[in-house]
């Protein structure tokens, strides 16, 4: 049988016995129809796996915690993905990629070119369909810390935070990865589909962001984000 990996937004503590939440409970139940005595992993945020066995596998499924151990998974690289929102399904693609390849924090960018336009409780409820990705992507790829996801924000908000070692990409810059000093942390600035315009290009480099070259091709955004996290993880993280 597969072994399972959950997610719990609570405290676990060795020897205690819970009872999962209603998705977690219905997945294993329901889904999985997961047998009592059975052993998964839970995680909730904390950097540990903790193994339980599963007593109770009726409706509300309870499990009792039997060890925690630490999870080594983490690069690192402290990488923050700013990302020009994406239309639908491309923007929850490249959030799942991003986590699985070790992204630390993704804050969605409203751009010049930005098809989405999200604002008050539609813009609230995307976020929290965002964070849904980001968990069962740890789920998925093995991570015990579990990033953050803002709300989104306009690209003047952003370039108004402090950073270190930002990068914004563009497709007419000298400047690759390879001639860039080995860091353990980095901001990567990516537009949304069409790219970030011109304008936006110079505030970035005005606010202190270095212009990036990935290589000779035109990359869509969901590409580009993966190839850019994928390479720094490569060199400078792991």
């Amino acid at each position: 049988m597969k072994h399972v990996r959950l997610y719990q937004n609570t405290p676990l503590n060795i020897g205690d016995e819970l009872t999962l939440d209603t998705y977690a409970s219905h997945h294993l139940v329901k889904v999985l129809r997961f047998p009592q005595g059975q052993t998964i992993t839970l995680f909730n945020g904390d950097g540990f796996n903790y193994t339980a066995e599963v007593i109770n596998a009726k409706k509300d499924c309870m499990v009792k915690l039997l060890d925690k151990i630490d999870n080594p998974s983490e690069s690192k690289l402290n990488l923050t993905l700013a990302q020009g929102i994406a239309k639908g399904e491309k923007m929850d693609f490249l959030i799942q990629k991003s986590i699985e390849l070790g992204v630390s924090k993704i804050i969605p960018i409203l751009t010049e070119r930005c098809v989405v336009k999200l604002k008050g409780d539609k813009l609230k409820k995307r976020q929290a369909h965002w964070q849904k990705i980001v968990i069962g992507a740890c789920e998925q790829s093995g991570r015990s810390v579990v990033p953050e996801i803002t709300i989104p924000i306009s690209l003047d908000e952003f370039l108004q935070q402090t950073i270190s070692n930002g990068f914004v990409l563009h497709h007419r810059s000298e400047q690759t990865l390879l001639d860039v000093a080995t860091t353990n942390e980095a901001t990567i600035l990516i537009g949304p589909e069409g790219g970030l315009s011109g304008v936006e290009i110079s505030q970035a480099t005005q606010a202190g962001y270095q212009s990036l070259l990935l290589g000779s091709r035109v990359l869509r955004t969901e590409t580009a984000s993966i190839a850019a996290i994928a390479n720094m993880q490569l060199l400078w993280g792991s």
